[in-house]
């Protein structure tokens, strides 16, 4: 279970501070006041289907020259002045600086349906920019978090005046949030409320952490159904109703951004910065896998080092949950994204630090490496068998797959409210100690030779249990020779899923089934000779996200009555999970 501390910085850092960069850098040359700018601050864009947007742009004072145009796309309206702010640095850098509000936000009136409307509305904004006098017909689109995925989403058709995007840490709709490989978990609850209030941001209601944190509580105590948080709460919430009745990623996600195909249609090069404990990291990095899946000619870049969700849009941080980040991680990110857009849209020189495709710092390292793809990151893979044989105060996680088929048992009471299960998240990132009761863990034996884990980790769990269904928490350790735990990355997902997200498929109850899992967080450290690998095995069970109780009825129905029966899950020894290192 998340500890206090850990629950705090995942929501603070998702919502109180998600969105537009906070950090502001020296632009090239500073106007030197207000009156240097032409300043359109409320701008109306009609959409093909009537809808009113909101917008806002800012020009040169007296400068008649189109020239390309910087666009941020959010739903996060913020202060006007720091808004401004925002746009006044792409006129400083030498662009037109333009923000276009989601439909319903700041001046809008229509409803606001948070991910829904923007893969239309972003191309339409585009299309009225494009027909400007002060665009030369070239936008570039930039932003964190939210306004990373209207990038995305303006990419579900392709706009000709739309030549590239700069996502950072950006969000896909139905994977990361507000469900994780199909389990929903409980942050977006209330951040509904925070962009969904008004026109504006209700900081009021989403700065109510004892509100949402008891009201977690509350519904973990009561055992009534998921779908009961906001009656629990006293408010209704439409838009939390409206998600969970979409437990599938079902086209009601699939149309919010671009799915399978629609990549193959992006042409446009990409530059996307992420963070190893960005917690969502997965839907992030989904749109680039993707991208170079279907479209492999489409030129990509990503950024990535040891940044949570806030601190990749600020280029990092020097401590990020209690850990002393490598000096090297920390780059000037706005920096960055000017010079990408110099080098897109005015034929200037590409960034110093994109020296290959895949760009990311090795933590404990304090050094950058670079690889043309995701799959050459590493060079090898070191696969752990879970065994049932001890070692010190955990099982045997073994390089050799076992002779004799084995198992370990283990018994979850969905009833008990007195201990919860699957403590992944990874705050500290450094720990003294781990739960040795909370699932089980394998350790490997010491590392012969220095090496990176570099990339995703992956596997299959073996297992068979006495119901249809249950959520599996995998999470990856170094242990050091010191003797400290080193969280490194983790997986949670619904088992029902784990062969197609868009259709459940139930497991037969006491039948050994095989769970396959790849979609885990990715990272670079640098593991010392002697280290060990630690990998915890678990079920998801605490109060910060949905309980799949596994009768195979909608998870969102199911209550403590569901759970007379406790989950009995044989763990079996050739379950493996693979490693990609680079030695």
């Amino acid at each position: 279970m998340m500890n206090n501390k850990a629950l705090f910085l995942f929501l603070s850092l998702f919502f109180t501070i998600c969105g537009l960069s906070a950090q502001q850098t020296k632009a090239s040359k500073l106007a030197s006041n207000e009156s240097d700018y032409d300043i359109q601050d409320s701008v109306s864009i009609t959409t093909r289907d009537g809808a009113i947007l909101s917008a806002m742009v800012a020009r040169k004072k007296n400068d008649t020259d189109p020239k390309p145009v910087i666009l941020q796309y959010t739903i996060y309206v913020r202060d006007k002045g720091r808004d401004l702010k925002t746009i006044k640095e792409s006129v400083d850098n030498g662009y037109t600086g333009v923000i276009v509000y989601s439909r319903g936000k700041r001046f809008s009136p229509n409803e606001i349906d948070p991910y829904e409307n923007e893969a239309n509305d972003a191309y339409d904004a585009i299309d009225w920019i494009s027909k400007q006098k002060w665009c030369n017909g070239s936008v570039g689109m930039y932003g964190g978090s939210y306004n990373g995925f209207t990038q995305w989403a303006a990419c579900k058709k392709m706009h000709p005046a739309l030549k590239t995007i700069v996502p950072y840490v950006a969000n896909r709709p139905g994977m990361g949030l507000p469900m994780e490989n199909n389990v929903f978990v409980n942050p977006n609850y209330e951040w509904a409320f925070y962009v969904g209030n008004n026109k504006y941001l209700d900081t009021v209601t989403n700065n109510n952490r004892p509100r949402f944190r008891g009201l977690k509580f509350r519904w973990w105590e009561a055992g009534t159904a998921y779908k009961t948080l906001d009656s629990i709460d006293g408010e209704p919430n439409r838009w939390f109703q409206k998600w969970i009745k979409h437990p599938s990623f079902d086209d009601y996600w699939q149309k919010m951004a671009p799915y399978k195909n629609d990549f193959s249609q992006i042409n446009i090069p990409v530059l996307a910065f992420d963070g190893y404990y960005n917690d969502s990291q997965n839907s992030s990095l989904y749109y680039l896998k993707e991208l170079q899946k279907y479209s492999p000619k489409t030129p990509f870049y990503l950024v990535i080092g040891p940044y949570g969700h806030f601190g990749t849009q600020i280029g990092g941080e020097a401590i990020l949950n209690d850990y002393k980040v490598d000096s090297n991680a920390l780059i000037d990110i706005k920096k960055i994204t000017y010079q990408w857009f110099d080098f897109i849209l005015k034929n200037g020189t590409k960034p110093e630090i994109l020296k290959d495709k895949i760009n990311y710092e090795v933590m404990g390292a304090n050094e950058w490496k670079s690889a043309p793809s995701f799959e050459k990151m590493h060079n090898n893979f070191l696969t752990f068998y879970l065994t049932a044989n001890k070692s010190g105060d955990f099982h045997l996680a073994d390089s050799q797959k076992p002779k004799k088929k084995e198992f370990l048992s283990q018994e979850v009471d969905f009833a008990d409210r007195q201990t919860s299960n699957n403590n992944y998240y990874p705050s500290p990132i450094i720990q003294k100690e781990v739960s040795k009761y909370d699932g089980y863990f394998f350790i490997s034996e010491p590392l012969k030779e220095a090496l990176i884990v570099n990339g995703s980790f992956l596997g299959e769990i073996k297992c068979s249990i006495n119901k249809k269904d249950m959520d599996l928490g995998v999470t990856l350790y170094e242990v050091t020779p010191n003797g400290e735990y080193f969280h490194l990355s983790y997986y949670i997902g619904r088992a029902s899923y784990a062969k197609d997200i868009e259709k459940r498929q139930l497991l037969e109850p006491d039948k050994m089934q095989t769970i396959s899992f790849t979609n885990t967080h990715f990272v670079s450290k640098q593991l010392s000779k002697g280290s060990r690998l630690l990998i915890s095995v678990n079920v998801n069970k605490n109060p910060f996200s949905q309980l799949n109780y596994g009768t195979g009825k909608e998870v969102s129905d199911e209550t403590i009555l569901d759970a007379k029966v406790p989950l009995q899950i044989k763990w079996y020894n050739d379950s493996f999970v693979k490693i990609p290192v680079l030695k």
